[in-house]
């Protein structure tokens, strides 16, 4: 049988993740905007983030970015622990 995994560990171990990803895409598109932005329109295949991205983001806008992602990537690592659980 395969083991169980805790759906709180999962849960703030992807949270983890995706607050340094989203700290570090913060901190490339202040040091480096141009080479972000080609790095983020090769990802996602077509489509022209430079028409639609902002030149600036403010600290409270980061703040509340990250709060979202942690927000959410924990309560994605939750439900993923759990259907694995179930499907185990």
């Amino acid at each position: 049988m395969a083991e169980k995994l805790n759906a709180n560990r999962v849960g703030l171990a992807l949270a983890g993740v995706m607050g340094i990803l989203s700290v570090v895409c913060a901190l490339l598109l202040v040091l480096i905007p141009g080479f972000t932005m080609i790095f983020f329109n090769n990802i996602l295949h077509g489509i022209d983030i430079t028409q639609i991205a902002k030149a600036s983001v403010t600290f409270g806008e980061f703040i509340m970015g990250l709060i979202e992602v942690l927000i959410g990537s924990y309560l994605i690592g939750c439900v993923f622990a759990k259907i694995y659980n179930k499907i185990s």
